[in-house]
């Protein structure tokens, strides 16, 4: 059994092409001929699978069922069981699986990605199905569905572009809106909007894989949808180089795509023929991409309130890349293919505030290219020509310093200009990583230039007329979203954990804003200071905060009087523990999971 669960399979032709093509280092495949251990946790605790099958026809679909935790579990070391409810009527898959009367006699492959969107975990599997009932009651129906694993992988999923939902069950109310390869104006709109979307594809009959590609709203762009089917692109961004899916398509050109509407529980299947592609074919469709895929669409279905499920929004990627447009929708941007962007951010202050936290001042190079931006928002910059020495992934104990293509974003601590578009904005950066020990070693008055690719994020404070104060909970370099909004933000009660080394920080935004150390509770962690500039600086914040702890933040701190509505930044594991606290409060926030 041991050598069974430690061995790997071989990649197949189709991988091995990818990997040629892209030039990718000899290395080992993680898929396991089993249903690992961690395999069977990761399904067990998921709330999502996303299954793909083939139809009678041929043609690969995806599907994604569950709403909570436990719909699916393991029966044997080898044998998952799947209990939940679905939509019965016009899933795709509970045809092809769950109904008996389709004469169906092509393979069985299925395949699945159990998925915890909340958490930014996955695990791939795929096997042969052994069984599927449905139930049907009604528009919704009951589905069960036996599968023997015969491959899993959970080692090298990569968490970089996932974005935050919490999945809520709902019930299915099914009603098909359109079976047209050609997409009604419903089905444009949620494939224009999707932060995400689930694909299956299968290398002849032997094996099937389904993944999740996601990225910004809007990543997918339609490119026609005309009567004989609609046809989409989206860019492949740099992953962990196993390249599975587009290894599968390198060998059988057809996958199915299902776009999930976490709000509405509206869905968008389709199912079609694919080509990848590189380098300039892949950057003369979607301006500055090296590597895409091009969808022609024959088959679809569009189906409103179909998920047994809804999403909550939370977090989005911060390594999300801004949108790719293509290159007829955007003249300007795509007659610079792969070149160096427009606009650009040249670094013309640094000022240490601590030894590891710096305030860097940019100047933009022509602010009219660029929207100015918002208290509560980041910048966006590529590092790319400057630090890009070959690929790197991602990385356990610090996985915010790896990036392999060098996006980067930062918090704007900053206030704009009023009235005009602001040329210079500031940001405040732990040093953490190759980007910020770059711009801490370099000198300011070396001109560095760095393209700027624009600002997002909408983490405002705003006070409900509800409340008489606004409660932010800041964990050390978490108060960097509160900085710009500081002086337009009233009734702020802050409270905030900063280690011993960080101390600066706080005396230098108590000096910078008189009005918050009132308003501020400190919790101060870590040994006692031994270095006389930092005891003097402990010193003076002691006397000008409104109340200091010599300790860790507890649940007894949160005076929950204080409102519905509460705000944080700050790391995870202090995030998991304030989320606990305010149960039943409405906590907006950001963190740095990644």
């Amino acid at each position: 059994m041991t050598s069974i669960l430690l061995g790997t399979l071989p990649w197949h032709d189709g991988e091995k092409k990818m990997h040629d093509l892209l030039r990718v280092p000899a290395q080992d495949n993680p898929t396991v001929p089993a249903l690992s251990p961690g395999a069977s946790l990761l399904l067990r605790r998921s709330p999502l699978l996303a299954i793909g099958a083939i139809d009678h026809q041929g043609r690969p679909w995806s599907t994604v069922w569950g709403g909570k935790v436990g719909f699916a579990t393991t029966v044997s070391p080898s044998t998952i069981d799947i209990k939940t409810i679905v939509d019965g009527k016009y899933d795709p898959l509970a045809d092809i699986l769950l109904r008996d009367d389709q004469g169906v006699e092509s393979s069985n492959l299925i395949s699945g990605l159990a998925i915890d969107l909340e958490n930014r975990r996955r695990v791939k599997l795929h096997g042969h199905m052994v069984s599927g009932l449905l139930d049907e009651n009604n528009d919704s129906g009951f589905a069960h569905l036996v599968v023997q694993i015969d491959a899993s992988l959970v080692t090298g999923n990569c968490p970089k572009y996932l974005n935050i939902k919490h999945i809520v069950p709902a019930l299915p109310e099914p009603k098909l809106i359109s079976d047209s390869a050609q997409l009604p104006q419903g089905a444009v709109d949620l494939v224009g909007r999707a932060d995400c979307l689930f694909v299956s594809s299968h290398r002849e009959t032997i094996d099937m894989d389904t993944n999740i590609r996601g990225g910004p709203p809007g990543f997918v762009r339609i490119i026609s949808n005309q009567p004989s089917g609609a046809v989409f692109a989206y860019p492949e961004y740099s992953g962990n180089r196993l390249y599975q899916t587009l290894g599968n398509l390198q060998t059988t050109p057809l996958a199915g795509y299902v776009f999930p509407d976490f709000e509405t529980g509206n869905v968008v299947h389709v199912t079609g023929q694919t080509e990848v592609l590189f380098g300039k074919e892949a950057a003369n469709l979607l301006p500055r991409s090296n590597l895409a895929v091009k969808v022609s669409v024959t088959a679809a279905r569009y189906i409103e309130k179909a998920l047994s499920f809804r999403g909550i929004a939370g977090t989005p990627s911060p390594y999300n890349p801004p949108v790719r447009h293509l290159a007829t929708e955007k003249p300007i941007m795509a007659s610079v293919n792969n070149e160096r962007p427009s606009v650009t951010a040249t670094m013309v202050m640094k000022e240490l505030i601590t030894p590891t936290v710096a305030r860097f001042r940019f100047r933009i190079s022509d602010p009219a290219k660029i929207d100015t931006w918002k208290p509560g928002q980041y910048a966006t910059f590529s590092f790319q020509e400057e630090l890009d020495m070959g690929y790197h992934h991602m990385q356990d104990d610090d996985p915010s310093s790896l990036n392999d293509d060098y996006i980067r974003t930062f918090t704007i601590t900053s206030s704009p200009g009023e009235g005009h578009t602001a040329s210079e904005f500031e940001i405040t950066a732990r040093r953490k990583g190759n980007v910020t020990n770059y711009l801490f070693r370099t000198y300011e008055g070396a001109g560095l230039e760095i393209p700027l690719l624009g600002f997002g994020g909408d983490f405002h404070l705003t006070k409900p007329d509800t409340q008489t104060v606004l409660p932010f909970v800041a964990g050390g370099i978490g108060i960097t979203p509160l900085i710009a909004q500081l002086p337009d933000t009233n009734q702020l009660r802050l409270l905030w954990t900063i280690a011993i080394p960080d101390i600066g920080l706080v005396s230098d935004l108590f000096n910078r804003f008189p009005q918050l150390p009132q308003s501020t509770t400190l919790f101060i962690t870590g040994p006692n200071a031994q270095c006389e500039e930092i005891r003097q600086t402990l010193e003076t914040v002691e006397l000008l905060a409104a109340s200091v702890r010599h300790r860790r933040m507890e649940a007894g701190d949160l005076d929950l009087s204080w409102g519905e509505v509460w705000y944080f930044c700050g790391g995870p594991s202090l995030k998991s523990s304030v989320l606990n606290w305010l149960t039943g409060k409405s906590v907006i926030y950001e963190d740095f999971s990644y």
